[in-house]
């Protein structure tokens, strides 16, 4: 009998959608950041969409032509959040508290609003709780535990 294993709703910041749609020398981390999406059950909001559209405009000349089936895809594929009176609150609360910045703040409080227990990113500290109810993860970040093998 085989187990079906259940997704962990998580957050997805845009750095590791990059990594998924970017070819880079950095296999590693294109094939980490392809597995984190697939794995889960993904939470964006159209900001996250927004930012990773403009940067593959402007870092990949990916064509215009290609975007609306991409923003298509996000919306067919995962749970796509608006952002709120309530979420912009909140980021200003969270701003106070854990000095992040503007557009980082909205993305944890975003991640939050989901009730996701995980969030994905490269750009913010790796283990960072927030509330006791959302950690952010670095996925290319090394475990201690693998940096000494």
């Amino acid at each position: 009998m085989s187990t079906i294993k259940q997704k962990t709703r998580c957050f997805i910041d845009t750095n590791i959608w990059l990594y998924a749609f970017i070819e880079t020398d950095d296999v590693e981390k294109t094939e980490m950041a392809k597995s984190v999406i697939q794995e889960n059950d993904v939470f964006i909001t159209s900001q996250i969409i927004n930012e990773t559209c403009v940067n593959l405009l402007k870092k990949t000349k990916f064509p215009e032509k290609d975007i609306q089936p991409l923003i298509s895809s996000f919306y067919q594929k995962y749970t796509v959040l608006e952002i709120s009176e309530s979420i912009l609150v909140q980021a200003s609360d969270l701003r106070s508290h854990y000095s992040l910045s503007f557009w980082d703040s909205i993305v944890v409080a975003s991640a939050s609003g989901s009730n996701s227990r995980i969030l994905y990113s490269e750009d913010m500290q790796d283990g960072l709780k927030i509330k006791e109810k959302l950690t952010i993860i670095n996925p290319f970040q090394k475990s201690k535990t693998q940096q000494s093998n």
